[in-house]
């Protein structure tokens, strides 16, 4: 079945497919984490149940999306040596430390403190059950920060320096860790993190408000879910043109991919809206376009000279249909973002933010967006290094194990239906957590009504009944 099919693009849709299932839960809980430890904050600064109640509520989903991060990391890591040796032994001496020390510093601190972060709260004293989660939410960021140092100086190296082998071997570590995208990146997924998790919380207090079960806890996380996106989407559109002036600067073939200009603009690039990618003629065919306003966001020139992909030689150029448009379905997604935020902010200057259905609406319909903006972005990142693992220093095909096709088309189908069973399980169960309403008595069960506390909300006509 597989002979026919390459083991290098094979172990790059493997990898994909499992990274695609795993990024999600850190944007998720990242921005989770920080969300209880600003709950627990409000509730000890203002003594209000209210939050109480919402750190309760919200902690179960954090248990869940946390261990689900876990598993789908593991398996990550074990594809570095079952598809990727020769990546992993060229590059190992100096991604293999990196993630020695997320695992020592991040991890170790979230694990060190999860425990009391989840159980403690009535074992513990306020204080260091804060300290608890202070530290769960401070490791999510830390752990952020390794992974991407490791990804950025994929993307942009420095501080290495060539073995006789071919190997990469630190030279500076320091220039290693602070490579020049890493800011842009590590200041991008943060933002990402925060979106996703504000549309998430928005979305499951729209559902309550639209079914009109809503408590004084959903008005509250409903209001504290829109302030962080209409807060968040703008600084991340900055820090989105920030980042793609440093990719101009570092990665210019992979700009010329995004915004698909196969031929060079002496005079000032057009900002191409729609169009369809031909690899094969090199050209965007049924284009629309904004004559000269390419150049005046890249450059701040509308008749600042741009280079295209015609300077650069066919066998480095990047998947061009695939960058162009899931870069287009990011910034759509990010646009539509910044438009919930504005919405939200108008409705609750008329005293119109819990009443609004349409806006409730749009919230509930929003609430994947981050996650599908998060894979958008993370397919332009990967997607627009091609060829390279390391940027023009180790093309990917040179990188993948001596392993035949059909041993990685094998496991490839064995992870697809592993991760339909575990996985689908998994989220089915969250959405279950998040699409009853929070209550009251959300720190624990009351007498004489454990149906409520194993979080099952029995029908009104039962109510009377009990």
């Amino acid at each position: 079945m597989f002979q026919t099919l390459d083991a290098v693009l094979l172990a790059r849709l493997q990898f994909a497919f499992t990274m695609s299932f795993h990024i999600v839960f850190p944007a998720f809980t990242i921005g989770l984490a920080s969300f209880l430890a600003v709950l627990e904050t409000l509730w000890l600064a203002t003594g209000r149940e209210v939050f109480h109640n919402l750190f309760k509520y919200w902690i179960r989903v954090f248990a869940v999306a946390f261990g689900m991060g876990v598993v789908s990391g593991i398996v990550m890591s074990y594809q570095f040596g079952t598809n990727w040796s020769v990546f992993s032994e060229r590059a190992g001496p100096v991604i293999g430390p990196l993630m020695a020390y997320e695992v020592l510093t991040a991890f170790f601190l979230e694990a060190g403190f999860l425990g009391v972060m989840l159980f403690g709260m009535d074992r513990v004293g306020k204080a260091l059950h804060a300290v608890a989660t202070y530290a769960v939410a401070l490791g999510t960021l830390i752990s952020a920060f390794w992974i991407l140092a490791v990804n950025s100086w994929m993307q942009t190296p420095q501080g290495h320096v060539m073995g006789p082998d071919g190997s990469f071997l630190p030279g500076d570590w320091w220039a290693i860790v602070l490579n020049p995208s890493l800011p842009y990146r590590l200041v991008h997924m943060v933002l990402a993190a925060y979106l996703t998790t504000a549309l998430v919380v928005g979305a499951a207090a729209a559902f309550q408000m639209l079914r009109r079960r809503a408590t004084a806890e959903t008005r509250v996380m409903f209001l504290m879910a829109m302030g962080m996106v209409l807060v968040t989407a703008p600084a991340q559109i900055l820090a989105g043109d920030r980042h793609g002036l440093n990719t101009l600067d570092h990665q210019p073939a992979k700009i010329m991919a995004i915004e698909g200009h196969f031929d060079s603009h002496p005079e000032g690039a057009p900002l191409y809206l729609f169009g369809l990618p031909n690899m094969k003629e090199a050209r965007l065919d049924h284009a629309i376009g904004i004559p000269k306003l390419g150049s005046l966001i890249l450059k701040h020139d509308p008749n600042a000279p741009m280079a295209g992909l015609d300077t650069v030689p066919r066998q480095d150029w990047a998947p061009v249909p695939v960058v162009f448009w899931s870069f287009r379905l990011m910034v759509g997604l990010g646009m539509a973002m910044l438009g919930l935020g504005l919405w939200a902010a108008l409705a609750w200057w008329r005293g119109r933010l819990h009443d609004s259905r349409w806006l409730h609406r749009a919230a509930f319909a929003m609430g994947p967006a981050g996650f599908v903006a998060v894979l958008a972005g993370w397919v332009t990142t990967e997607v627009g290094r091609q060829p390279w693992t390391i940027w023009g220093l180790m093309r990917t095909a040179d990188s993948v194990s001596p392993v035949a096709a059909p041993a990685v088309g094998a496991s490839l189908i064995g992870f697809i239906l592993v991760y339909a069973v575990i996985f689908v399980a998994g989220t089915t169960y969250l959405l279950r957590l998040m699409a009853r309403p929070p209550m009251p008595h959300e720190h624990g069960p009351v007498r004489g009504e454990p149906q409520r506390a194993a979080g099952i909300t029995p029908a009104p006509a039962m109510e009377g009944k009990r």
